[in-house]
């Protein structure tokens, strides 16, 4: 089976609203089948505040995947090892 390259980068702040995008999209979809859509909005409201994920991302280790183009997951770990956040794009679950 022939499978995309996957490229990985250190998180850049031009990173932070297609991040916010992903985190959104996955959460509403992935998730719509465990949450209502009540909890669904409390979790992801679709109106992050980008500056403070920009100070979060750029204060903790932070990982993009990209594949073909296009940014299929991301994650962040601070300095003491606790993983803050880490979310695979909707399409590219399993």
């Amino acid at each position: 089976m022939n499978h995309p390259m996957l490229s990985l980068w250190l998180y850049r702040s031009e990173d932070r609203a297609a991040l916010a995008e992903l985190f959104y999209e996955t959460v509403h979809t992935v998730n719509a089948r465990d949450y209502t859509p009540l909890q669904l909005d409390a979790w992801a409201t679709g109106e992050v505040d980008l500056d403070a994920w920009d100070r979060s991302f750029r204060e903790h280790d932070t990982v993009i995947a990209e594949q073909d183009g296009s940014i299929v997951g991301f994650g962040d770990m601070d300095a003491a090892g606790y993983l803050d956040r880490l979310y695979v794009h909707k399409d590219c679950q399993g």
